[in-house]
């Protein structure tokens, strides 16, 4: 899967001359937490709602309430936007662009082609793609187990289910307690939990978790 076909699109930006008052309630308005920052179609930045909030008054402020909206509307993106911006490509994988985001402690990544933003990829685009990939929504047995780290275990825990008319509707596999392990985590639809059971315990290490 690649970032181009999960990203979320057409994506809002903002000038850098707009007021950061201006900016928040846009996010409001559209539901959004960043805007890649544009100005004469190159991108110059990107802020976050956290960056708007940090440079919006406290509320503790002794400030009256005009005086606070003249100084909002005096600040502008461009004075507290983040101008070094990581970015991905649309043919970047999603798990590296989720690597990027993990490693920077980041929320989205603008996604560019030939020097244009053309979309951005979030951590809730992440968490839809998770929430597939765990067949959250599906109705099935959840099983997590522990298996061999080897050649063939896979298929033989696949070929298990298969020969007892399972079918598989979600897939993961994760690191397991060792080098030596894997802890898959899968759900099975057309079994009932006891016929899931009798099928991978002799092909598993170890049942971990069963609902």
């Amino acid at each position: 899967m690649l970032v181009g076909e999960r990203m979320s699109k057409p994506v809002i930006t903002i000038s850098p001359e707009m007021s950061i008052a201006e900016a928040l309630n846009l996010m409001k308005q559209e539901h959004v937490r960043r805007f890649p920052v544009v100005k004469d179609r190159k991108m110059v930045g990107i802020i976050s709602d956290k960056d708007l909030l940090n440079a919006s008054p406290s509320p503790v402020t002794t400030l009256s309430i005009w005086e606070m909206h003249y100084l909002l509307a005096k600040i502008t993106v461009s004075e507290v936007m983040t101008k070094n911006v990581l970015t991905v490509a649309e043919d970047t994988p999603i798990e590296q662009a989720a690597r990027i985001m993990a490693d920077n402690k980041i929320g989205g990544l603008p996604v560019m082609s030939d020097g244009a933003v053309v979309g951005i990829i979030t951590e809730t685009d992440l968490f839809k793609i998770f929430i597939e990939l765990m067949g959250a929504r599906e109705l099935g047995i959840r099983v997590t187990a522990l298996v061999e780290d080897k050649p063939g275990q896979l298929a033989t825990l696949t070929e298990a289910i298969a020969s007892a008319k399972g079918n598989f509707v979600a897939f993961g596999m994760f690191t397991g307690n060792d080098s030596m392990t894997k802890l898959v985590t899968f759900k099975v639809a057309g079994m009932t939990a006891e016929q899931v059971k009798v099928a991978i315990l002799p092909v598993i290490k170890q049942l971990v978790d069963m609902r």
